[in-house]
């Protein structure tokens, strides 16, 4: 099925476009809740995502519930406070829709919404010297955690013919 990212009312652009390049370069799905701490139109949004929206799969929702209400899978949620490392969970059924839930970037997941999913909660082990990681690396190595598990799906595994070709270093 599909590997989706969900920011639940992020706040900085620059990471929202990184994170759509990310997106755009995996075949990820992107989800956005509102409130944004941003502008959603395409001149803004191009110049956070680079030249990669047109590739970008992206889909923009007034609120949690409204998400909830109108997909159905697996719910991961990231949060410093998670139990469970990502090599704890299964990811490799590329059969399933898989959502990895990201808060913003001050606050992260409401605890409410946390409390409920205690069993799903993730965590990447990091240090006390600091309190979390950027949101755009979280999710990048998030992404590539998901799928390692599933052999990387349909992606390139070497550098595509359509730009230098796989055999570009030993020419």
């Amino acid at each position: 099925m599909s590997i989706n990212v969900v920011l639940y009312q992020p706040e900085i652009p620059q990471n929202t476009g990184n994170i759509m390049r990310s997106c755009a370069g995996t075949n990820t799905i992107l989800h956005l809740i509102k409130p944004l701490g941003f502008k959603l139109d395409p001149k803004y949004l191009k110049r956070n995502a680079v030249n990669y929206l047109e590739h970008v799969n992206y889909f923009v929702y007034e609120s949690y519930e409204e998400f909830l209400e109108k997909n159905k899978g697996d719910f991961y949620y990231l949060t410093r406070y998670g139990k469970k490392t990502p090599r704890e969970f299964d990811f490799s059924d590329e059969k399933k829709n898989i959502y990895l839930i990201f808060g913003r970037e001050s606050t992260g997941i409401p605890k409410e919404i946390l409390k409920e999913h205690l069993d799903t909660c993730v965590r990447l082990p990091i240090n006390d010297q600091i309190r979390s990681l950027n949101l755009a690396n979280t999710v990048a190595i998030m992404i590539y955690e998901v799928l390692g598990q599933q052999n990387y799906n349909d992606l390139y595994k070497h550098e595509p013919i359509s730009l230098k070709g796989p055999d570009w270093l030993e020419k």
